[in-house]
């Protein structure tokens, strides 16, 4: 088996694609002690801060190199949906991202908790209002693509919540944490080379 030399200053990743076909059935959301607040004309300031909190551990940068009348008009698309996850105390400790712009489907662009909350079960409770908000009437398909970046238990928590994978890709990039977006510590499980 050949191996592809990846550059000094880059990171590879496979990304895998996953898709529902089908609504799953009806089935309760669990309880949790966050509340889902949709961001109606988000602050690109406020979400750029809350998609760092969430992402940074994983690489998470696309949003913040992102120019920012392109982000505007992706976030204040009427067919993207943000939402941020509230703790009791209203602090933001997760985000939601639900794009509609292709008709008939729904991306789960963006889906994470903050590092302290993850792992206790609460990722289920956000599946489940993902789903719920994903499932309108025209929706054929919802899908999401994660990475090897990402946790570890992403892919299984994805298989689990019902989607099924499709697809597969190698993606390489430069690695954010060289060029100052990200700090140097960021993502520790992923070697900075370069």
């Amino acid at each position: 088996m050949p191996l592809t030399p990846v550059p000094a200053g880059q990171v590879a990743t496979i990304v895998t694609h996953l898709e529902m076909r089908e609504r799953p059935r009806p089935a309760p959301i669990p309880p949790a002690p966050l509340r889902l607040v949709p961001w109606k004309a988000p602050d690109p300031d406020a979400y750029r801060a809350l998609f760092r909190r969430v992402g940074e551990p994983w690489l998470w940068f696309s949003r913040l190199v992102m120019p920012e009348a392109e982000l505007v008009a992706i976030i204040r698309d009427p067919a993207v949906e943000v939402y941020a996850v509230t703790d009791p105390r209203g602090v933001e400790v997760g985000l939601l991202e639900l794009d509609f712009r292709t008709a008939a489907e729904c991306e789960l662009s963006f889906f994470g908790l903050v590092p302290a909350l993850t792992g206790k079960g609460l990722g289920q409770w956000l599946m489940a209002q993902a789903r719920a908000l994903a499932w309108r009437p025209g929706i054929e398909r919802f899908w999401v693509h994660t990475c090897t970046l990402d946790s570890p238990a992403a892919l299984g928590f994805y298989i689990k919540a019902g989607f099924t994978p499709f697809a597969r890709e190698v993606e390489t990039f430069a690695d954010p944490r060289l060029a100052g977006v990200l700090p140097r510590d960021a993502a520790p499980h992923v070697p900075l080379l370069g």
